[in-house]
């Protein structure tokens, strides 16, 4: 029997998810540490230079976040076809246009960054000190965009305490290095660049040996197979949908908070302190949804409809628990994280105001989180991208009426209104997957 044809199980799904979950936990620690140190400096401006620059790469970096998204469903259904050379030869091409992209945006960073700064302008000095920090960020350029590739190859072989083990240690790198260079060597903001590019580079290293055994194979290099122009063109085809849908489905979250802008600073306030919640729940039901791509994809890859069925149906329940958890978690300790996170009166009364909304949103945002873990695996992107693109309409045309309505509340159940969408859109698509699957 083949790995991939193993029974499914709720401890197969776990095993997949609760790494994900325990690395995605991890990731807001380093975003408090970077302010951490900068901010022993005593001024503002290193503090949001640090900010500002993080924001317009991490920006950049995210138009190829579609290649983790590919490469886990790609992978996951050469697995499921027991065809190992293919597994061996996604990677390659997985790092090939990692590195192509990397050094494109090495090439490209005097127009990247004026660009970004054209949309978010700063004081002088925040800018001067932001493209201190971005000048040195932009070199590790290859190996973060890599580390995507890498990271959906161990997802796709349910290799998830693989993704754990390279998470907690770039973190932990970054982090020690950030507490030397900043506080003990003096370098400022600078310190901070040179600790996250370090981090990544040495990231790099550890993920390639982590899939060491992809290299133990000949068909890594097998270059007639490695450039085959069917293969190739499945994969720029696939990676294209999944980067329309993702800028469709950030569009929804930035009109968002441009809209929240709008209702002035106290409802804008509550939004971002509510928007934390928002952020565990992603980070919750990521695990799960990730599980869903390896164990869909697989099952797509070995044309088993049924495996299909329970793989999706199995990482759903278990998401469906964590989502009820949260809303009970969100509804009985709502109050007091909110009064944690801000003490302006006014920004903790708001915040509880539209707290019913952000109980909700762990309930409505089930559906589409584990749908795009599923279309993912099966890389039916066509439809995720098409579907994307009704969702967005529906969204917009009801956040119109909603906000002129009822202003921020409206907005909130726009954000409903979008999950909705999203979720029925690709369950109505659900059916024609499982024919594919057959």
């Amino acid at each position: 029997m083949a790995e991939s044809l193993r029974p499914l199980t709720h401890r197969r799904v776990l095993k997949i998810a609760l790494p994900i979950v325990l690395s995605n936990a991890t990731v807001p620690i380093l975003g408090a540490v970077d302010t951490g140190v900068v901010g022993q400096m005593g001024a503002a401006a290193p503090i949001g230079a640090v900010g500002i620059g993080a924001v317009i790469i991490s920006g950049i970096y995210w138009l190829f976040g579609f290649l983790r998204m590919g490469t886990t469903g790609l992978a996951a259904q050469a697995l499921g076809r027991d065809d190992r050379a293919e597994v061996a030869a996604l990677l390659t091409r997985a790092l090939m246009l990692a590195f192509a992209a990397g050094a494109a945006i090495i090439a490209l960073q005097w127009a990247l960054f004026a660009a970004a700064f054209t949309v978010a302008p700063a004081s002088d000095e925040v800018e001067a000190l932001a493209r201190d920090y971005l000048a040195i960020r932009v070199w590790s350029a290859p190996a973060a965009i890599a580390i995507y590739g890498l990271t959906g190859w161990l997802i796709a072989q349910e290799r998830t305490t693989g993704v754990l083990v390279l998470q907690f240690w770039m973190n932990g790198v970054n982090i020690l290095l950030d507490l030397w260079f900043v506080l003990g060597l003096g370098w400022g903001v600078q310190g901070v660049a040179f600790a996250t590019f370090l981090a990544e580079w040495s990231g790099l290293g550890l993920g390639l040996w982590l899939c060491r055994d992809a290299f133990a194979r000949p068909a890594w290099r097998d270059w007639p197979r490695v450039f085959d122009a069917a293969r190739l063109r499945h994969m720029a085809a696939v990676n294209t949908d999944i980067l329309i849908r993702s800028v469709l489905l950030q569009s929804i979250v930035i009109s968002f908070l441009f809209w929240g802008a709008g209702f002035g600073d106290v409802p804008l306030a509550a939004n971002q302190v509510l928007l934390q919640f928002l952020n565990v729940t992603a980070f919750a039901l990521d695990g799960f949804a990730f599980a869903a791509e390896a164990l869909v994809g697989q099952a797509m890859g070995a044309r088993a409809a049924m495996r299909l069925r329970r793989a999706a149906v199995l990482s759903s329940l278990q998401g469906g628990v964590v989502s009820v958890a949260l809303a009970v978690g969100f509804w009985v300790f709502g109050p007091m994280v909110i009064d944690l996170m801000t003490t302006a009166p006014e920004v903790r009364a708001a915040a509880r105001d539209y707290l019913p909304w952000m109980v909700a949103t762990p309930i409505f945002g089930l559906i589409p989180w584990m749908l795009d873990g599923v279309f993912i695996g099966a890389t039916r992107s066509r439809d995720m991208r098409n579907m994307m693109v009704l969702a967005a309409a529906i969204y917009f045309a009801a956040a119109i009426p909603l906000t002129a309505a009822f202003g921020n509340h409206g907005l909130w159940a726009a954000m409903l209104v979008s999950y909705v969408a999203r979720g029925g859109t690709l369950a109505a698509r659900y059916p024609a997957l499982e024919r594919a699957a057959a």
